[in-house]
């Protein structure tokens, strides 16, 4: 049994810099990844900070750190300068005055939050929603549910394209707040290709009847965990835009699930 001066001895802690995290599933993946190394006793990983502290039993290259990282998913690790310490006890009053501050950053910045953090998917909506509007030009015959049917079809459409682009990155993020892809991974997958097939659907207007039903299921049921994560006040990322973007869950992700819903629900009853 070792003793407490040979653990401090033989014990190294080492800080880093580590990006591309967007929420706690990322942290929780990055913080199992690197404890996985049987020369790593203990990883403290912190998404707020976008860094970690890494316990070695026996010291391993940030290198091979690196490509067991991006084997799940676009992390980088760095180490920091001068910030290695050479036993726990060094780091003892570092680390409650870090804590502190950190926990202080996290009560400041939610406030913070405005309008402008969704300006990515203001944007989306608004070439989405003009591109509905022009293509009944000249408007001679202009029809509420062509413009509906026209706008499903291009959100349903662009907002796949954007979760396609990291699939994987997608689906950990949509788990951490969807009540059927918290149960079963699986659908966080294949949820960008349901979209895709809606959007097509919408498209060439095929079926009406049953997409707009499948619509309503399907966004229906993903409103659920919005609205539960917006009343648990949890602080996790919204995943309407893949991991492309960095969007907090909030109400307006809550107004867009709900406006789609009774948009499909119109068609529905109209069609």
């Amino acid at each position: 049994m070792k003793t407490l001066e040979q653990t401090q001895i033989k014990d190294k802690i080492k800080e880093y810099d580590i990006t591309g995290m967007t929420c706690k599933g990322c942290e929780a993946k990055v913080k199992k990844t690197l404890e996985a190394f049987p020369q790593i006793e203990k990883a403290e990983i912190s998404v707020e900070n976008a860094d970690g502290k890494l316990y070695f039993d026996d010291e391993i290259s940030t290198t091979v750190l690196q490509e067991k990282l991006s084997e799940i998913g676009n992390y980088t690790i760095t180490e920091k300068e001068n910030k290695t310490a050479t036993n726990y006890s060094e780091i003892v009053y570092e680390e409650v005055e870090k804590n502190e501050s950190s926990n202080k950053a996290v009560e400041t910045e939610l406030p913070n939050k405005s309008l402008n953090t969704y300006k990515p998917l203001f944007m989306i909506v608004g070439f989405i929603l003009g591109v509905s509007v022009l293509v009944q030009y000249p408007f001679t015959e202009f029809s509420g549910m062509v413009l509906m049917r026209h706008f499903m079809a291009g959100f349903f459409i662009v907002f796949a394209f954007f979760k396609l682009l990291n699939l994987k990155g997608f689906a950990m993020s949509y788990q951490m707040y969807d009540i059927i892809a918290a149960k079963w991974k699986g659908w966080g997958l294949i949820y960008p290709f349901v979209e895709l097939a809606l959007g097509i659907a919408y498209l060439i207007n095929v079926f009406p009847f049953y997409v707009n039903l499948i619509t309503v299921l399907v966004l229906g049921i993903s409103s659920i965990g919005v609205i539960k994560s917006n009343l648990d006040k949890k602080q996790i990322k919204c995943a309407c835009l893949g991991d492309v973007f960095n969007l907090p869950m909030s109400t307006v992700t809550i107004i867009e699930d709900l406006s789609m819903v009774a948009m499909a629900l119109v068609m529905l009853f109209v069609v």
